[in-house]
């Protein structure tokens, strides 16, 4: 499983021309789902994004947590964290879970994040959506789970 870890002031997700969902203060989350993912991977990434010190305290430091500053969470599904690109020009999609996994393991996560945080907004699975955020420093980070 594999996320784009974005800070940001705020955020949202249109689909057609309607906000589905938009957050304050938080995180923006890409999440990709890859085809050897499971829920273990759900609870280690869920668990590391919840409790990464990216946000600043009161002196400047990155030393407060999406708790620490009752943060809200977007979370947008996004295959392409898992493309290819190592034979041709066309990016290759081989290594990303199946849609009906990747909806399912998408689903686990998002409800994973609710239960730590107040507010959790999405954007819907397999839609073609405009993401609008603003950055907060920027202060954006890949996470991969093979890798945590």
């Amino acid at each position: 499983m594999r996320a784009v870890v974005q800070r940001v002031k705020r955020a949202q997700v249109d689909i057609d021309a309607e906000t589905v969902g938009s957050i304050g203060r938080g995180l923006v989350i890409l999440l990709g789902v890859g085809r050897d993912d499971t829920e273990a991977d759900v609870e280690r990434l869920w668990g590391k994004i919840s409790r990464l010190r990216i946000f600043e305290d009161a002196d400047g430091k990155t030393n407060l947590s999406l708790a620490d500053v009752n943060g809200s969470v977007l979370v947008v599904s996004q295959f392409t964290l898992f493309a290819t690109c190592k034979k041709g020009n066309r990016p290759s999609f081989t290594h990303a879970g199946t849609p009906a996994e990747a909806m399912r393991l998408y689903e686990a996560f998002v409800e994973r994040a609710r239960h730590d945080v107040p507010r959790v907004e999405t954007g819907r699975f397999g839609a073609s959506m405009d993401v609008s955020l603003v950055n907060d420093g920027p202060f954006t980070l890949w996470l991969d789970t093979d890798a945590l």
